[in-house]
């Protein structure tokens, strides 16, 4: 192999290792290595599982030797985030508070990769309780953005997006509630794809026993993180197997083949509205000149309801955020709690407002439901604005709420469960570019196929060298 181990996809590493062109021995050490080279100028990964993961690769190296039956990810290393369970490690939530906490068994997604033959290779940073679009933990500090460490590198997956990007981990499991799988693969040039609900298994943790509130229950989900569209794709179909215990998982076939083509493609570059980022504005439009030229049928178009659906989202989120808020003050950092109450500072709880909008939501639902008829697909940014300089999120009123309004779209594929696949495009003054293709419910090869698509036009961005390191910006 012509470049070094971590510069390789997971895919392409575990025909490697199946092939005996190297071990899995080499390849976990080559990312080890990588993580002691770079991860202090970064602060991704959280805990590296060294000892372990070298016993893994050496056992995977042994049933290569013995002839045995070979997952698909055999002897792939891969990153995990804190906020889901890994036997071994703790779950921390990037809480002081939960420094010990102990998970007895897997996360179930954690779990379908092992049994691939995936290694667990290190932990990732993410902001307190997942809850903010910024990665800084109170136990962990600031995770820093490789392309421009004095911008974000998103969250609350931005330790995942990091390690990928700069070739710590080939692949990642992250979770999703309003863009924290979608985001930091925009602020640092990967990608990731925020499943269906009911595709993947929602269970993170068994950390805390009570059950979720609502938009916990229909926002959230689990899902990859990578650097390759075809990884992305290989790591979700391993992650959608059966989980008996998560009542919202659902049997649903792979859903798209049937549709006619061309397919269309509703082209949204400015969802709120409100302006943003021309930068941001002109990755959209060169996805959707490459999407044109690869057959797809893209046209200009909103779905409906948008301000709507906004307002919606924020009255059940903010209400119930309004709720467990007092119950987290002494266990977060002063910024991550002036995010949460710059959120629901207009918030007034009222059980009649938040029965209305529970009901709202059906009704919206229904219409993005017909609009996708005609438009299987939407083009559109995860955030309308370029990555917010340190600080902006808390910064102010104005600043927080022109960042809210910037991830409407994104924050609505959660609230109506949609798949929503988020690629890069290309690299603006050093920084990178990218878009999410949105598609209906249990349609997620459609959005990868796109993606893809526009992958094998404009090519792969990472790994990188962080900033500090790198001398330019060329794509690999």
């Amino acid at each position: 192999m012509d470049e070094p181990l971590w510069r390789y996809g997971a895919q392409h590493l575990a025909a490697a290792i199946r092939e005996k062109r190297v071990s899995s021995r080499e390849v976990v050490e080559a990312h080890l290595d990588r993580i002691e080279a770079v991860n202090s100028k970064v602060n991704a990964v959280t805990v590296v599982l060294g000892e372990d993961a070298l016993r893994a690769a050496n056992q995977a190296d042994a049933k290569i030797v013995a002839g045995d039956a070979l997952g698909p990810l055999h002897g792939v290393p891969f990153t995990v985030k804190e906020n889901f369970d890994l036997v071994g490690s703790a779950t921390t939530h990037g809480i002081v508070a939960l420094k010990d906490s102990l998970p007895e068994r897997d996360a179930h997604v954690v779990a379908q990769l092992k049994q691939a033959g995936a290694i667990p290779i290190g932990r990732t940073n993410l902001p307190d309780f997942g809850l903010r679009w910024h990665t800084d933990s109170s136990l962990y500090g600031a995770t820093l953005n490789p392309w421009d460490p004095s911008r974000t590198p998103g969250g609350s997956s931005g330790g995942e997006a990091v390690a990928i990007a700069t070739g710590m981990s080939p692949l990642g499991v992250g979770g999703d509630m309003g863009g924290s799988l979608r985001y930091p693969s925009q602020c640092c040039g990967v990608t990731a794809i925020k499943p269906t609900l009911g595709r993947v298994s929602r269970i993170l943790t068994a950390i805390f026993p009570d059950p979720p509130m609502l938009y916990e229950q229909v926002a959230s989900t689990a899902g990859p993180m990578a650097r390759h569209i075809k990884d992305i794709r290989l790591a979700l179909e391993i992650m959608s197997r059966r989980d008996p215990e998560d009542p919202s998982w659902t049997p649903a076939p792979w859903l798209g083949a049937d549709i006619t083509r061309p397919i269309r493609v509703a082209l949204c570059i400015d969802p709120s509205g409100e302006g943003g980022s021309p930068a941001v504005a002109a990755g959209v439009r060169k996805a959707a000149e490459v999407l044109a030229g690869a057959g797809y049928d893209v046209e200009a178009a909103d779905p409906p309801a948008i301000e709507e659906a906004i307002s919606v989202l924020e009255k059940i989120a903010n209400m119930e955020t309004k709720d467990y808020l007092p119950s987290m003050r002494e266990m977060i950092s002063e910024e991550s709690e002036m995010f949460l109450d710059g959120i629901v500072a207009e918030t007034v709880p009222d059980r009649s407002t938040y029965a209305k909008a529970i009901a709202a939501r059906y009704r919206i639902a229904q219409a993005w439901a017909r609009f996708m008829e005609s438009y299987p697909l939407i083009l559109a940014p995860v955030s309308a604005l370029e990555p917010f300089e340190i600080g902006y999120d808390v910064s102010g009123h104005d600043a927080l709420r022109r960042l809210v309004r910037a991830f409407g779209l994104t924050e609505i594929c959660n609230l109506l469960g949609l798949p929503s696949v988020a690629a890069p495009v290309e690299v603006t003054d050093g920084q990178p570019q990218g878009v999410q293709i949105i598609g209906q419910r249990f349609h997620e090869h459609l959005c990868l196929d796109a993606a893809e698509a526009i992958e094998r036009v404009q090519g792969v961005f990472t790994p990188i060298e962080p900033c500090s390191l790198r001398v330019d910006h060329d794509r690999t």
